[in-house]
């Protein structure tokens, strides 16, 4: 055995004295460029943007209403996990881009193409950029919601909608849409509830208390979905809160 290890040992040293690990350099310089400088910047917003994408998605597009209504349908249903959370991701994902298209195809035509062709700095891309986010989300947040932020701040009440302040913007909307969602799960659960009621009631009656009526309910539960055509309803009804 330690014969193995002499020799192994030996070997291993022959190896790298003949063909060492080789070294690695890493140089960080001065541009003396403009356009060495530019593209330095060009890729730090790059990452900022796609480091804070996940936030801007949730808090400035119909992400959040969309997931939170299709929550609310599969726990009125009572079904656990199905659909699973990446379907309903996915699905939430598709109606925002569906959603969200009038108003990314306007940000891309007036905002990121004449950047691309030169035609647009950063700051003013930028500028356009965020007005065209401030017009869907001004359009879509409850004016009492707004006055909380800005009352807080002790912000002057802007005078448009380009002059309203982003950092108060974006939570109005949030809890705005937080508010018009869960208005929209309450009457999602109100046929689901009676349908409950009153199969716990028929149990009581027939002295099957042992029997849980989620058993019972459930499969009714599933059949008026069904029949009423329950996801064309509830995607047909996000749709509509949107068509204003």
């Amino acid at each position: 055995m330690m014969a193995l290890l002499a020799m192994t040992a030996a070997w291993t040293s022959n190896v790298y004295a003949a063909d060492p690990i080789p070294g690695i350099n890493i140089d960080i310089g001065s541009s003396n460029s403009a356009t060495g400088a530019s593209n330095t910047i060009n890729i730090i917003l790059l990452l900022t943007i796609l480091s804070i994408a996940p936030a801007i998605l949730v808090m400035m597009t119909c992400f959040t209403r969309i997931i939170i209504v299709l929550g609310f349908v599969r726990t009125s249903l009572g079904t656990q996990q199905m659909p699973p959370n990446q379907v309903l991701i996915g699905l939430a994902l598709f109606l925002t881009f569906f959603i969200m298209a009038p108003t990314l195809g306007d940000l891309n035509q007036n905002a990121l193409q004449p950047y691309m062709r030169g035609e647009l700095t950063q700051t003013a891309a930028l500028d356009k950029a965020t007005v065209t986010m401030k017009k869907f989300m001004f359009q879509y947040t409850r004016q009492k919601d707004l006055k909380l932020f800005l009352d807080y701040t002790k912000a002057p009440p802007p005078s448009g909608v380009e002059d309203t302040p982003l950092t108060a913007l974006v939570p109005a909307y949030a809890i705005s849409e937080l508010k018009t969602a869960f208005q929209m799960g309450f009457m999602i659960f109100i046929p689901f509830l009676v349908i409950d009621m009153v199969i716990s009631s028929t149990l009581m009656a027939m002295g099957m208390m042992m029997l849980p009526p989620v058993m019972i309910s459930l499969p009714f539960k599933i059949l008026l979905f069904i029949l009423v055509d329950g996801w064309y309803l509830v995607v047909r009804s996000l749709l509509l809160s949107y068509n204003t």
